[in-house]
């Protein structure tokens, strides 16, 4: 039952590799919006929120098919990056991760955001009064004070990264060794006569993982808040 074949290894291998790299990619940009969403007014607010959170709402079989309109090799955007950079997403891992993140942003958005707000703004004002610039208040009072929901954030994204399936099927197809991840090869497994007992073993592996990033997501904020009350 436990014993892995070459193939079910690369799916996992492929799959924390993907979710990995859709997080951390997502990270910097999510920051940003979720600052500028927690702290700014300004003309379109309520339509970047809607484009951030859309995702969540989309069926991500749509999402997928919007990617691959934009990036795929004759895409509005695919077609310009591969004839200017030779970058190609469309049937590629770094496609499979550009899908995953762009559905686990949300998440990692919406966490951020609460996060920031909670944080007391007369802080962040008396830094800027004695002379400091605003990316350093952010950087050495926001960013710390709101850290917890930043981990949240990442956790979350993480996760849902690692369970894409709509959206990465319809973008990148399932290739075996480049796009096969968890979720498709067990939609590969429950289809082939057989497959049923390769299935449970990934289901059960997918399990494992998301409980481990769960827990050590909550692990690692209690430790972080501890820390930020004892300032």
């Amino acid at each position: 039952m436990l014993s892995f074949t070459p193939e079910e290894i690369v799916a996992i291998r492929l799959s924390l590799k993907i979710a990995l790299w859709a997080t951390v990619a997502s990270l910097p940009p999510g920051l940003v919006v979720a600052w500028l969403l927690a702290r700014r007014d300004f003309w379109g607010k309520t339509v970047l929120n809607g484009i951030v959170h859309l995702p969540l709402i989309l069926p991500p079989v749509v999402t997928g098919y919007l990617l691959l309109l934009l990036f795929g090799r004759k895409g509005a955007i695919g077609e310009i990056l591969d004839q200017w950079f030779g970058i190609v997403f469309a049937f590629r891992w770094t496609g499979a991760a550009l899908a995953a993140g762009i559905m686990g942003f949300p998440l990692l958005v919406r966490a951020i955001r609460l996060s920031i707000e909670l944080v007391d703004r007369r802080l962040e004002a008396a830094a800027t009064t004695l002379g400091a610039h605003p990316l350093r208040v952010f950087l050495t009072i926001t960013l710390p004070l709101a850290l917890p929901g930043v981990i949240a954030g990442v956790i979350l994204s993480f996760g849902k990264a690692l369970g894409e399936f709509g959206a990465t099927i319809t973008f990148v197809s399932n290739i075996p060794g480049e796009t096969q991840t968890i979720p498709t090869a067990i939609y590969t497994y429950t289809n082939v006569p057989g497959g049923d007992t390769a299935a449970m073993r990934l289901a059960l592996v997918s399990i494992v993982i998301s409980m481990a990033a769960l827990i050590l997501s909550e692990i690692l904020a209690r430790r972080v808040a501890s820390k930020v009350a004892g300032l």
